[in-house]
This record gives structure tokens, C-alpha cells and sequence, in this order.
């Protein structure tokens, strides 16, 4: 596997694995139009486009022999800032592996570039959300170190989620 950085050359395969991911996991949750809504929102070429190009977001992407297997986003500042006493955080914004390829260490080579990335820019905490029902998730962030500070809302379209912030300091 290889970890590098995203370019523009990577978004249409960025914003389908983006789109794939969360819909393996989340489509049966929500009504069409609101999924669309959200989709068109997330994980269009456009809108990763502007992400992958603009200063806010860095992307760390991972390949094996397959091509694409999971990426990474970090966003600063963090849009959770407000949740936190930290004085520097970042948001860990998506950390997705393809369909199929859960459980193969891609996560937590992702994972363990975000905080290394973090350290790197001078962040005191790394946030993100995840799902109240997503327990999975739940239990590979606690196990680094991650706890939840908050409930927060997460919008699909008009259909609301119950998110849990999760947090970890770095200091």
C-alpha cells in the first residue's frame, strides 16, 4: 500500500469512492432525493474538485494494487472549534477505505498519518463526527484515544442524524 497526497488528477476517482463508501454504508437510510441532495453536495467531481484545490482541505490518498482503497481528509480550521477548549484543531473530515477492503490496515495507515500530519502543523486536536448508531466507527476511534465531547447534527438532504463529536488532544 502507498499513502501520497491527492492532486486534481485524482478527483473523479476521489468523488466516486467518496460517494461509494458512504452509500454502502448509509444509502438505506435516507429518502432519494435527500441522498441525491447530499450526494450532489459531498461527492461530486465539483465540489471535491474545489476541496482537493483550495487551501482548507489536504487529502492523503491510499493505493494498493487495485488502485484507490481508501483516502483520508483533514479540514482547517475546524468547522467544530466551537465545541472544544482546543485552541488549534483540525477536523478529520472523511476517513473512507472502498467497499470490501475494511479490516485490511488502510484505516489505520490513514489514521496514523492524520495525527503525524496534525503534530506537523501545530494542531492541539484532531476532531470528527460519527454517526450515534455507527458503533463500529466508534470503537476504531476510541481505540486512538478519541472520546466524544458533544452531540452534534448531521444533515442529509432535509433528514437529520444524531452525530456524536468525537476529540482527541495531542499535547
Amino acid at each position: 500500500m502507498i499513502l501520497r497526497p491527492a492532486s486534481l488528477d485524482d478527483v473523479p476517482a476521489l468523488a466516486k469512492l467518496g460517494r461509494d463508501s458512504f452509500c454502502a454504508a448509509f444509502e438505506h437510510l435516507y429518502r432519494t432525493e435527500d441522498l441525491d441532495r447530499f450526494l450532489e453536495q459531498a461527492y461530486s467531481e465539483r465540489a471535491v474538485g474545489e476541496e482537493v484545490a483550495g487551501p482548507e482541505c489536504i487529502h492523503r490518498l491510499a493505493e494498493d494494487d487495485d488502485g484507490l482503497a481508501g483516502y483520508c481528509k483533514l479540514r482547517a480550521p475546524s468547522s467544530y472549534a466551537e465545541h472544544s477548549d482546543a485552541a488549534n484543531p483540525i477536523a478529520l473530515g472523511q476517513l473512507y477505505t472502498a467497499p470490501g477492503k475494511t479490516g485490511m490496515g488502510i484505516g489505520a495507515a490513514l489514521m496514523d498519518w492524520a495525527f503525524g500530519e496534525a503534530r506537523e502543523r501545530g494542531h492541539d486536536a484532531i476532531q470528527l463526527s460519527v454517526w450515534s448508531e455507527n458503533h463500529g466507527a466508534q470503537r476504531f476511534y476510541q481505540r486512538y484515544g478519541f472520546e466524544k465531547i458533544a452531540d452534534i447534527d448531521f444533515w442529509v438532504g432535509n433528514h437529520r442524524d444524531d452525530e456524536y463529536l468525537y476529540e482527541v488532544r495531542l499535547t
